[in-house]
């Protein structure tokens, strides 16, 4: 009797392990065809563009680490990573409707996002900055009142401008545009008197310019935006896996290598973001 009921007992365990290990969602299409697809924007540089025909970024490295720790949780030989080019406008469509597993860029964490698609831990923390002209005049976001003020449409950015410009009761006009590449340009033909972006995408910017001496990053931080991957919304067992391979790179210190090769000319690693990868290096 006690033998029987052992035997029971080990074939339901082992009945509830295959079923725990049994995959679903993104993870069992990416089991099934050995291949992980990967949304980028080749607009925001350094965190992720393309140049030479080659995807690169500090988040596209994450990402590719993230896909080696996937391929070896499910155990694949020649995992492929399917580049998906994006926009800032259809980055999170490509996720929500399969297009891309999950999107590797500058895509900044928040509430209303999350009722469309999840995030993985925080990647980086940026801020919304300024870039003027050198020439104009402008030396602080207050010297921008009665300006024009341009914005990539939909965008955290553009939230925070108008919310800066409410609470410091100041008239500026904040013009939206559909890319990066057009807000820029709008700058430099002086169409716009600033561009707001993330600081470091504006520094990307910059460098892309013909004459980066002509622009001025401002000294104003103007948002909170903690980064993560963009992932689709309700698939746990994938979030848990990204998350794995991001808490790898985290504890191992990989992440400061990562960190070092886009950052070093900046200097060193904030606190804000230490600490954020401290947080992000969760335990098995």
């Amino acid at each position: 009797m006690i033998r029987s009921t052992a035997l029971v007992l080990a074939a339901l365990l082992a009945a509830g392990a295959a079923h725990a290990q049994a995959l679903d969602g993104r993870l069992k299409k990416i089991a099934q065809t050995k291949t992980i697809a990967i949304a980028y924007r080749a607009d925001a540089m350094p965190f992720s563009f393309s140049e030479n025909n080659q995807v690169d970024g500090f988040s596209i490295d994450l990402c590719k680490r993230v896909a080696n720790s996937i391929e070896r949780a499910l155990n694949i030989k020649g995992l492929q990573i399917k580049w998906v080019p994006v926009t800032t406008q259809s980055r999170f469509e490509a996720v929500m409707k399969g297009g891309a597993d999950m999107e590797c860029g500058s895509s900044t964490i928040t509430l209303a996002r999350m009722k469309q698609v999840d995030f993985s831990s925080i990647i980086f923390v940026e801020t919304t900055g300024l870039l003027v002209k050198a020439d104009s005049g402008v030396r602080s976001f207050d010297n921008l009142s009665g300006r024009k003020i341009a914005v990539v449409a939909g965008t955290t950015n553009e939230s925070a401008i108008q919310a800066q410009l409410k609470r410091r009761l100041l008239s500026a006009t904040v013009v939206p545009f559909k890319s990066r590449d057009e807000a820029f340009a709008a700058l430099q033909e002086g169409k716009a008197d600033a561009f707001a972006s993330d600081r470091l995408l504006l520094v990307g910017s910059v460098a892309r310019a013909k004459d980066p001496k002509d622009l001025v990053l401002l000294p104003d931080e103007l948002s909170f935006e903690p980064y993560g991957i963009v992932l689709p919304r309700g698939d746990a067992a994938f979030r848990l896996a990204v998350n794995t391979g991001l808490a790898q790179l985290y504890s191992s210190g990989q992440v400061l290598e990562v960190f070092r090769r886009w950052f070093e000319a900046f200097g060193q690693i904030p606190p804000i973001i230490q600490a954020a990868y401290i947080l992000g290096s969760i335990p098995d």
